[in-house]
């Protein structure tokens, strides 16, 4: 057996065995879902009812702002018109309302525009601000109609409510928020990539600067060189943290099947709904359910699933070159830190893109080309994988990801190879950079 698979062997196990792997592993997912559910029972919780005084002297919009109260939401509107409008102000000052509706009265309706006003302690929301205005507005337009003796009523009738409804070139009906599922997926997989590159990578520098304090490194060179040492540190504990996601895949991919056999529908590559049933199911929550579950299944799992292991390993790799490099040029853990930002950046950068470019324009200029760069693709690539990508683009941005990472590693293994045994001494960049010619 060679040195390297030695040296992996023994990253691996050290990995494996240790109980805080073993717990986090089979802990996490239900942590995941715990999470999930709290937050769900944190949106389902009803906030206190906000009391709304009303002091209306036209008499014209009290009315239908109690009107609001039939739809039991937040906020709860009083017709206080006939108390006077600073006694009212005196209750918001001593908080026994919420906020204060001032609508005074003035000649025309055009006037009334600008010169409504809210009174509160507190800023308000802009949902409530929006729905404010809302109807008074409404309320406006609709008076301006009755006095250029306009029909409201047939002007209501003509009004249009359009419900488009998607449907696939094939004939088959599709869902409405299915790209913001595909990005809620891809987004979740780029997210993992980066949080493990950045746990595991801090495991391989960790380990490095470890060893390098307690003096076990100079007995370990004189056996193993350097690029060696540092080349199985990398894939033993990458080996560790895709057996990691392995676990977690058959957990997800279980809990996916139960939610499927939960709500009836039938898993594969060729499970289809029918139109029918489309049309049918519109109008019930599980059916609802059914075909989104169902859509889900024709996403392109299968790619997601390899696409993550392969970008994974390609940017774990890449990545943890930098970390293993930082870690024998620096004695501890504070002295790393002026060499992590450079390496974060790029991260953060491509889950921003990731989010904020592919959701609206996924083969735009802007995701192609920052699914290609080797530094962002294992995140910006995988968030576009969910809507469909060309067979030869992820092999050019493969090639480019594993290219990039020999060329790294033959840097990084410069810096390893020098500082490995520096003690005591802060490096610089300049210094670093000095060692990469040696």
């Amino acid at each position: 057996m060679s040195i390297i698979s030695l040296i992996i062997k023994r990253e691996f196990i050290a990995k494996v065995r240790n109980k805080s792997f073993v717990v986090m592993t089979f802990l996490s997912p239900l942590l995941f879902v715990a999470i999930a559910i709290f937050i769900g029972y944190l949106s389902s919780m009803k906030a206190e009812t906000k009391r709304i005084a009303i002091h209306d002297e036209t008499g014209l919009f009290a009315n239908d702002f109690v009107k609001q109260n039939k739809k039991k939401g937040e906020y709860k509107y009083l017709n206080l018109s006939e108390i006077d409008v600073r006694a009212l102000k005196d209750s918001i000052t001593k908080e026994d309302f919420s906020g204060l509706i001032v609508i005074p009265k003035t000649n025309n309706l055009k006037d009334l525009e600008s010169k409504i006003e809210f009174i509160s302690n507190n800023s308000p929301s802009i949902s409530f601000i929006e729905n404010t205005q809302d109807v008074i507005a409404s309320k406006i337009t609709k008076l301006n109609l009755e006095e250029a003796k306009l029909d409201t009523l047939a002007i209501q009738k003509a009004q249009s409510d359009v419900n488009i409804h998607l449907v696939k070139a094939s004939g088959e009906e599709s869902l409405k928020g299915l790209n913001e599922i595909k990005i809620a997926i891809g987004g979740a997989f780029g997210y993992l990539i980066m949080m493990f590159i950045i746990i595991y990578g801090n495991m391989v520098m960790r380990s490095v600067i470890e060893e390098k304090t307690n003096r076990i490194i100079e007995i370990i060179i004189s056996s193993v060189k350097p690029f060696q040492l540092m080349i199985g540190k990398i894939v033993g504990t990458s080996l560790a943290g895709i057996l990691q996601f392995m676990i977690w895949a058959i957990i997800g991919l279980g809990l996916m099947f139960a939610a499927s056999a939960f709500f009836g529908v039938n898993v594969g590559p060729t499970a289809r709904i029918s139109p029918e049933m489309m049309q049918s199911a519109q109008h019930q929550l599980s059916g609802s359910a059914q075909m989104y579950i169902a859509e889900l299944w024709n996403l392109p799992i299968a790619s997601i699933i390899i696409g993550f292991v392969i970008y994974f390993i390609g940017g774990y790799f890449l990545y943890s070159s930098f970390y293993a490099a930082i870690g024998a040029a620096v004695d501890n853990q504070t002295d790393s830190q002026q060499f992590l930002l450079p390496i974060l950046m790029p991260l953060i950068l491509s889950v921003y893109i990731g989010f904020f470019t592919v959701v609206n324009d996924p083969h735009g200029t802007v995701a192609v080309v920052f699914s290609m760069i080797p530094l962002t693709s294992p995140i910006v690539m995988l968030m576009r994988i969910p809507f469909g990508v060309p067979w030869w683009q992820i092999a050019i941005s493969v090639s480019l990801l594993f290219a990039t990472f020999f060329l790294v590693v033959w840097f990084a293994a410069k810096i390893y190879r020098v500082g490995i045994l520096m003690y005591g001494k802060k490096p610089t960049w300049k210094e670093l950079y000095k060692w990469l010619k040696y």
